[in-house]
């Protein structure tokens, strides 16, 4: 007889049956086999919150195998993975196939290989119960917020609507942030520059003013300001009054943990959660390798801690000692410190490469794609976490004109350390600094233009992907590994749109999100949620009973939703029409965007009276460079976007390149995004060929 060993995926059975070889039959749970039932509430609220957990439809087949090969079997292994998800498919495993709880049968495997796998083997426990019991918790308090909050939204706003303990925090913050930008006033300020060359030297070099030459900060707030001070430095000279000399020190970022890996693909790659998640699912379980077979690339990706083994800190230094040599290693091995509160969350290291040594141009030659493009990702952000600091060598230079003081600064690298490899993305758009010519204090220097330029300050910017998940991990809502559903569910539900990677509200997220903050303030309260999170991790870490837990949030949130159905007793809450300059054709009203069961649509605001409806159509900049028509914005079968001209299939044109407002020099047709940030501007017209950097 042989040993059953079972899985979540059947990837992850093809990897795992390789490294066991005979005396193992290795079978696929496909996720979870029992749940909540679909159509009911299914949790019995009178007595304990005893969840009603049925065989999930469809699966009747596979529990039917799965217990005709437990029966057969010499003994069993549940393998499922090593997270709360994964511990309770193990627990619901043991109930279907009569397994005692608190026999020792529950493996976990960190990586995919076969190192991993015969470690995992060799140390088998039993089910973790508190892992089990805070994912019920969790399981429960979304089935009783989704299931009782729904029908509510349903009756008060419209069908098909949910509301949900963490996507509608999600939805607060996006709402919130935009809030932020409709109230926000800019101010105006001027910035003047100089543009300057050091004795004997023709380079230029910018430095800005920043004060009078007694000390004192200047702001500059208005052009009267702005042209007296440039007429006041009228033939003043520049000359060096100070300089000083330091060093920096650059450290890499840490390896990534799961929702730093999501923001990094997001900002990097252009990648949605749910993209970088499926991918790094796919590197997890395991794909072909040629020379190495069936091998898990990476450790797994639901994780919160940074922690690295010696072994993998080893592995990454031989190979960057071997490329780079000796003095781009860390001398020290590098520690980084979690955030993780529970011992269970700190179970796992960081996301890493399995093998360090097996690099992303090795892996590219039998795979491609995203799995190709996150293992770089992956692969370049560990190593690089292990290489030495780079150092600069920096240069700050005060210069005074007349009763005015400028400032310029610039650096040096006197050592490139890790960032020969890789950089940190960011956010925000960084300030260039670039090196500066020899000088020396006493230099008089020329000037070769002086500018005062108008600015305006700006508001907040709306949440991308990545400002999002950093935001919701900032404020402890939810967990990492829920971020990429939570952001699906609110661009499904109409409540966030996705303009430009940009997340902005619809105008039914900010009536739902309203309602929601009238009469669920809870709900949606970003440091009552951080609470709750903070409560499920003390469920995991078996210092809180769950069903206290979930019983300390329904009974508030049961009152609470009764008085909301006082409130608004008989009241319907209608969603706001959005306004577009589209006329119609047959009344000359102004058509407003209606949402309905296949999407977006425009219609006219005088139904009954005109039952006039039209396709929506989205246009994008610039002009078809095959006929002049309109551009209008395209999505595929699989939801990628597209740019196609509005008269096709007369026209044919198509692209997947993103049109500008730039206007090509050689023909004067629309320039089009080629590659992403890095990329070209090219012009598609035909017989043109014109392309330039996107970023010269």
């Amino acid at each position: 007889m042989s040993k059953l060993v079972i899985v979540e995926s059947p990837a992850k059975a093809k990897t795992i049956r390789k490294y066991l070889g005979d005396g193992y039959e290795v079978m696929a749970s496909m996720g979870h086999i029992r749940d909540l039932p679909a159509s009911q509430l299914g949790i019995d609220v009178e007595r304990e919150y005893n969840p009603q957990y049925i065989n999930i439809k469809g699966k009747e087949k596979l529990i039917k195998e799965l217990k005709s090969a437990a029966k057969q079997s010499e003994s069993i292994l549940l393998a499922t993975d090593p997270d709360r998800e994964g511990e309770a498919i193990s627990w619901h495993l043991a109930h279907l196939l009569g397994l005692d709880v608190g026999d020792t049968d529950r493996v976990t495997f960190g990586e995919i290989t076969k190192k991993g796998v015969t470690e995992g083997m060799a140390s088998p426990r039993t089910i973790d119960l508190d892992l089990v019991n805070a994912q019920q918790a969790r399981r429960v308090l979304d089935r009783l917020v989704g299931y009782k909050l729904s029908p509510f939204l349903w009756r008060k706003v419209r069908r098909g609507l949910s509301a949900g303990r963490v996507q509608s925090v999600a939805v607060r913050l996006i709402v919130d942030r935009q809030k932020e930008i409709d109230v926000f006033v800019p101010d105006e300020y001027w910035n003047i520059d100089a543009q300057l060359s050091a004795p004997g030297s023709s380079k230029k070099f910018a430095a800005r003013l920043t004060s009078t030459a007694a000390g004192e900060k200047l702001s500059v707030t208005d052009k009267e300001q702005a042209d007296r001070i440039v007429a006041n430095l009228d033939g003043k000279s520049y000359t060096v009054t100070k300089i000083s000399r330091g060093k920096r020190k650059k450290v890499p970022a840490p390896p990534f943990i799961t929702s730093t890996l999501q923001q990094e693909a997001s900002r990097r790659l252009g990648f949605t959660a749910t993209r970088t998640m499926r991918a790094a699912q796919t590197l997890y379980e395991g794909v072909d390798i040629a020379g190495e077979g069936t091998v898990g690339l990476i450790t797994y990706m639901r994780t919160d801690s940074l922690r690295l083994s010696d072994e993998a800190v080893a592995g990454a230094k031989a190979f960057i000692t071997e490329k780079w040599g000796e003095k781009y290693i860390n001398k020290t091995k590098r520690t980084y410190k979690s955030k993780s509160a529970t011992a269970a969350q700190d179970a796992h290291e960081a996301i890493r490469p399995s093998n360090p040594a097996l690099t992303p141009d090795e892996v590219e030659k039998s795979i491609s794609g995203d799995i190709a493009k996150l293992y770089r990702l992956i692969w370049s952000r560990f190593t690089a976490s292990q290489m030495a600091d780079a150092l600069h060598d920096t240069m700050n230079v005060e210069i005074t004109a007349g009763d005015y003081l400028f400032k310029a600064s610039g650096y040096t690298v006197a050592f490139d350390g890790f960032t020969v490899l890789y950089e940190e993305a960011t956010d925000e758009k960084e300030k260039k600094e670039t090196a500066l010519p020899p000088l020396k204090e006493d230099d008089v220097l020329k000037l070769k233009e002086l500018t005062a330029e108008q600015k305006f300050t700006q508001p907040p910017a709306l949440y991308t992907e990545a400002t999002l998940i950093k935001a919701l991990e900032e404020n402890g809502i939810g967990r990492p590994s829920t971020y990429a559903p939570i952001i699906t569910t609110i661009i499904d539900r109409g409540y966030v749109e996705r303009e430009a990677k940009k997340l902005k509200p619809t105008l039914l997220g900010l009536t739902v999100n309203d309602l929601m903050m009238r009469e669920f303030s809870n709900i949606v309260d970003v440091k009552f949620s951080a609470q709750m999170e903070k409560n499920l991790d003390r469920v995991e870490a078996g210092k809180a009973n769950w069903i206290k837990t979930v019983d300390d949030f329904y009974k508030e949130f049961d009152r609470t939703l009764k008085k909301a159905e006082e409130d608004l007793e008989g009241q319907k809450i209608k969603v706001p029409d959005e306004e577009t300059d589209e006329i119609c054709e047959l009344c000359g009203r102004k058509m407003v965007i209606k949402t309905g069961r296949y999407g977006k649509f425009l219609a006219c605001p005088g139904f009954p009276e005109c039952k006039n409806t039209r396709r929506l159509v989205q246009a994008a900049p610039g002009e078809c460079p095959l006929c002049g028509s309109r551009i209008l914005v395209r999505r595929s079968k699989k939801g990628r976007v597209y740019y196609g001209c509005e008269k096709n299939p007369a026209c044919g044109f198509m692209s997947w390149d993103e049109p500008t407002d730039e206007k090509c020099p050689t023909c004067g047709k629309t320039l089009f995004k080629h590659g992403g940030k890095s990329g070209e501007l090219v012009c598609l017209a035909p017989d043109c060929g014109y392309r330039r950097p996107l970023n010269p």
